[in-house]
């Protein structure tokens, strides 16, 4: 019997995570030189070093929400756009899900968690 833990955050390939996670660590690192050069210091403000470490380590489960949201909209559909515009629309689309991931991380752990029990239910 698998616990909570393996069924939901074991849920996603490890290459999957890792892939999304160096890329949600490129956007802590990047909220976290911010923060450090404002004033007072990095050290001055622990609650924006727990909310970069937190929404780095959920972003990968979060981009699993989204891609599959997009995945089931879009379907098979070849779009063939600007390379810039595609680029930047990619990039905002990162942003947005690691700023929220602490919130839209637990929709895909529950559903990992679900689709794991009926998994090995079967």
């Amino acid at each position: 019997m698998q616990s909570f833990f393996a069924k939901s955050f074991g849920g996603l390939n490890a290459s999957y995570y890792l892939r999304h996670f160096l890329f949600g660590a490129a956007f802590g690192t990047l909220m976290l030189y911010v923060g450090g050069n404002a004033p007072g210091g990095l050290f001055a403000k622990p609650g924006l070093i727990i909310y970069v470490v937190i929404n780095t380590l959920l972003y990968p489960y979060s981009r699993f929400v989204y891609e599959s949201i997009v995945g089931y909209v879009m379907g098979t559909n070849v779009f063939f756009v600007n390379a810039l515009l595609m680029l930047f629309v990619k990039a905002m689309t990162m942003l947005i899900c690691w700023t929220m991931a602490i919130f839209v991380a637990p929709l895909g752990l529950g559903y990992l968690y679900w689709r794991n029990s009926r998994a090995s239910a079967d």
